[in-house]
């Protein structure tokens, strides 16, 4: 007996609970064992040192908030947990939207939760050991000898994860790419078509949402260029036609088709015999 949309839409809302139940048990799990082992304060100066390392000697962040240097660290250890519990995350966003797939879309989940989490992960690495470097060293040459860097905390905290978001989401363009070549919305020749277009894009996002000097609009526009180039390869590659195979019922229904036609010859040979042996006694 089929079940009721209203039940099937009732189960698929527990599911869904279900689903961000065990996400979060996961995140608080990770977190608490992060603020365990090394602890919110750690973590945080672990994210702070590419800016700490371009200040002036001697020279120390500030905490503007009275509960500022209590709450700051902890939501750095939670955005760290966060990411660490990534690819659980995604597990369980493929597992519940994976039985309204078909069997080809199936075949995609694994390797799309591998890439998005690496890529990801990658976007944020290259940010962190690459660009804060760079950017804090260009942005304190330019400041005027007669004050003293003293960045806000909290302030901090809302310009890396801008950041790690700008450059994790820059570097899922070639799975956005594969994923859309393989549901036919675009060709791999309309991608090398509108190539021109995403490298003004790439150049006009990275303006928007890094900081207005020079090394970080190129740090971000020049890798999502390259990744766009990434992704036509790898969307080629993914979208080759297979070999074609001819079905087991089509095949069988050929064979079938093939002996009837053999057997009416028989028929019909056998028949004008027949009437020649009748012409002639």
């Amino acid at each position: 007996m089929s079940e009721a949309p209203e039940d099937s839409f009732i189960s698929h809302l527990v599911e869904l609970r279900d689903r961000l139940l065990h996400s979060l048990i996961a995140i608080a799990v990770v977190m608490g064992a992060l603020c365990l082992y090394p602890g919110p304060g750690e973590i945080y100066d672990i994210l702070a040192a590419p800016l700490t390392r371009a200040l002036p000697e001697g020279t120390k962040m500030v905490a503007i908030g009275v509960i500022t240097p209590f709450m700051v660290p902890l939501k750095v250890t939670a955005m760290v947990a966060f990411v660490l519990a990534l690819p659980y995350i995604l597990f369980q966003v493929w597992a519940f939207v994976a039985p309204g797939l078909y069997a080809h879309e199936k075949r995609l989940g694994i390797p799309l939760i591998i890439s998005s989490t690496f890529l990801f992960l990658s976007g944020m690495a290259f940010c962190y050991f690459f660009v804060f470097g760079q950017v804090f060293s260009f942005i304190n040459s330019f400041a005027p000898k007669s004050i003293t860097p003293a960045p806000d905390i909290e302030a901090y905290l809302s310009f890396v994860m801008t950041m790690f978001m700008a450059f994790g989401l820059a570097f899922e363009v070639p799975v956005a790419l594969v994923m859309l070549v393989k549901l036919n919305v675009v060709t791999v020749e309309k991608l090398k078509e509108w190539r021109s277009y995403f490298i003004v894009g790439a150049f006009v996002v990275a303006a928007v949402v890094t900081p207005p000097d020079v090394v970080s609009q190129l740090a971000l526009a020049i890798p999502m260029c390259l990744l766009y180039e990434l992704g036509i390869l790898v969307s080629r590659m993914v979208s080759r036609p297979a070999p074609e195979e001819v079905p087991e019922a089509t095949a069988a229904a050929t064979a079938g088709a093939g002996n009837s036609a053999s057997m009416d010859a028989e028929m019909d040979k056998a028949e004008e015999d027949f009437r020649k042996l009748s012409d002639h006694p």
